[in-house]
């Protein structure tokens, strides 16, 4: 299974208070959940199967709070203008690891 299931551009990474890349990317391939710089480097990476996501009372509708390797992790997906469906990239991404085995909150 080499096929991305899924994979967002322009995310914003915060590890809470830090922000780590305005412009990052998120993908979940083979199994894998990496986040990455906007340069592609690596900024965490785990196993679908122990990577925990969902969204959180307090964040927005576009973020979501992912725990990777016990580090948790805020991710603001891009609003992409003129797509008004209900499955935003949010969305998309806890049903990519829902799919692929991981846990939800």
């Amino acid at each position: 299974m080499s096929e991305t299931e899924f994979s967002e551009t322009g995310v914003r990474i915060d590890r809470w208070a830090r922000s780590l890349s305005r412009a990052g990317q998120v993908t979940v391939k083979d199994g894998r959940v990496a986040l990455l710089t906007s340069y592609g480097r690596e900024i965490d990476s785990a196993p679908v199967g122990t990577v925990s996501a969902g969204r959180a009372w307090f964040a927005g509708g576009d973020a979501t709070v992912a725990r990777v390797n016990g580090t948790r992790y805020r991710l603001t997906m891009p609003r992409r203008p003129g797509k008004s469906d209900g499955a935003g990239p949010a969305r998309r991404f806890l049903e990519a690891l829902r799919n692929a085995g991981g846990e939800r909150d």
